[in-house]
């Protein structure tokens, strides 16, 4: 997903996103929607999130 796209969902659910990096910004709206900040993490093998919003990323961030 690209920034713009992640900046314009923290901003709908009234986030301050000040100069946050994709990694930070992504956990902080997982936590805001009470779900483990847990995005480009070695989780993603085990956090069976099979269909989260952020898999593709998270699975990238972790090659």
């Amino acid at each position: 997903m690209k920034m713009d796209d992640i900046k314009k969902i923290a901003k709908d659910m009234g986030l301050k996103i000040a100069k946050l990096k994709k990694n930070d910004l992504v956990r902080m709206i997982q936590e805001a929607e009470e779900n483990i900040p847990c995005f480009a993490t070695p989780a993603v093998t085990s956090c069976g999130q099979d269909s989260c919003l952020w898999r593709d990323d998270c699975i990238k961030a972790n090659k």
